[in-house]
């Protein structure tokens, strides 16, 4: 089979199984909460002491106690690092072959009974607190760290002593990851998990690589198959986004996950900052010489990995590339995102009443009446604009659209940060809100999130840390376009 059929056969059928991660998102990934198995009624340690199972409980009580048991020896002192590493490896390959409900056993198992030992947790607790200001503070601070190590961090750490173990804690935490809520007992291995994961992928250990036509074949397929922003659709595609001429792609790997990217971002060289998504995927479009370019705009940024959320590596992704590019190609001084505005229109329809009531008597009367309600009504005016591609650049909805938009995206913050995902990313790396793009994203997806909305986020390199001190301050910087399209407070 030729490369071309194979890429042809994989686009049409697909990986049915695969998951694709949102960008920038917190959100596990879509209908994972609903398979999530259901946790016992029993706790583990009653399940131990018991002869039977009940209905509801997967592992029989027999079972679970030679799991727990080989996970015990695991950690056992005696052991070596090495026939540590080989005992947990025996247990990863027996919860592979595990069902959801007997998985969720072992993350109980895990989550019960390895636990850092509470009373030597308090003792230690009250020696640093009575040590504190005085010449054993020191020592006592490392007794405290050393009574916060669980057996349950050990036990996480000899399971990555194997080739293929840090795989197996990545995937384990992305099926944990949706049962959180419906079990906070395993909140702790959750947090533990996430720890261990931020000092191990942590940038210094990760490897930028560019991924181009010439890339492995499979390394390719992992692009269509966890692209989250726009679907790669055809051989065609993928192959434009590619382009040695015009495109850059490039991801951060693992000495661990060699052949799999953890985040990858796709680059397209232009001569302007790009207020539509369409020209960007046109096949046909004439590129612009490399070097002719000015500007490079990040159009597409993907997560591929649930099982590391929390672990921020996007802002030195960005980093790395923006000093990647301007080695090769010095005349580039513009950098840019073209990205989506995915909370948007879930916002605006709980914020529209708002939006409405901070309209000016003119701008309301004429609103009013182009909607058929004087004064204009919530309901009316998202009935309205839901046709927002038709709506005429001089129109009053169109504007007042932009306008939620802007307010969104400048100025509603939950705890302190940006309300939008993707916004929350960008904003959080030093970015500011650049640019709105009247139906930048023509696409069904684009209209169900944003009415088509698209925004640019703008890299200034000199300014990334100040525009951080002011999120920091619950201020977003925003570009003096933006900022002329909010609301004036009363």
């Amino acid at each position: 089979m030729s490369a071309t059929e194979w890429f042809q056969a994989r686009l049409r059928t697909g990986d049915k199984n695969e998951r694709k991660v949102p960008v920038a998102s917190d959100a596990p990934a879509k209908g994972a909460a609903k398979s999530a198995p259901k946790p016992s009624a029993r706790t583990t340690a009653e399940r131990l002491e018991a002869t039977l199972r009940k209905a509801d409980e997967a592992l029989s009580p027999r079972a679970l106690r030679r799991v727990l048991a080989a996970m015990q020896s695991v950690i056992d002192p005696r052991v070596s690092e090495v026939e540590g590493g080989r005992r947990a490896h025996a247990i990863a390959v027996e919860y592979a072959a595990a069902t959801p409900e007997e998985r969720r056993d072992f993350w109980a198992l895990m989550s019960e009974h390895f636990a850092a030992d509470a009373q030597k947790l308090k003792t230690a607790r009250d020696q640093h607190q009575a040590a504190v200001g005085t010449p054993d503070e020191g020592q006592a601070e490392l007794k405290l760290r050393r009574a916060l190590v669980s057996p349950r961090m050990r036990l996480l750490q000899r399971f990555a002593v194997e080739p293929a173990g840090m795989r197996f804690l990545v995937d384990l935490r992305a099926e944990l990851l949706p049962g959180l809520k419906g079990d906070r007992r395993l909140l702790a291995l959750d947090a533990e998990l996430e720890q261990l994961f931020s000092t191990w992928f942590d940038v210094a250990f990760l490897e930028l690589r560019r991924i181009d036509w010439n890339s492995p074949a499979s390394l390719i397929e992992k692009l269509i198959r966890y692209e989250a922003v726009h679907d790669i659709k055809s051989w065609n595609d993928v192959k434009n986004r590619l382009d040695d001429s015009d495109r850059r792609c490039y991801g951060f790997f693992h000495p661990r996950l060699p052949n799999e990217p953890l985040i990858f971002v796709e680059v397209a060289l232009v001569d302007r900052v790009s207020d539509g998504i369409t020209p960007l995927l046109d096949e046909a479009a004439v590129p612009v010489p490399p070097a002719r370019a000015t500007t490079a705009i990040f159009y597409s940024i993907s997560n591929t990995q649930n099982g590391l959320r929390g672990v921020s590596f996007g802002d030195s992704l960005i980093k790395r590339v923006v000093e990647t590019l301007q080695d090769e190609l010095p005349r580039l001084k513009t950098f840019a995102t073209l990205s989506p505005i995915p909370g948007f229109r879930t916002w605006l329809a709980k914020n529209a009443p708002d939006m409405v009531a901070r309209l000016d008597e003119k701008r309301a009367a004429e609103i009013g009446r182009l909607v058929g309600s004087l004064p204009p009504t919530a309901d009316r005016l998202l009935a309205a604009v839901d046709a927002a591609a038709s709506l005429d650049p001089k129109s009053p909805l169109r504007q007042w659209l932009l306008q939620c938009a802007a307010e969104y995206l400048g100025r509603s913050l939950v705890d302190g940060t940006p309300a939008d995902p993707v916004a929350r990313f960008h904003l959080g790396n030093g970015a500011r809100v650049e640019r709105l793009n009247w139906v930048g994203d023509p696409s069904p997806k684009g209209h169900k999130q944003s009415y088509g909305l698209m925004v640019n986020y703008l890299y200034d390199l000199k300014r990334l840390d100040r525009h951080r001190d002011w999120l920091a301050q619950g201020k977003v910087a925003v570009s003096g376009d933006v900022d002329s399209l909010f609301f004036k407070k009363a």
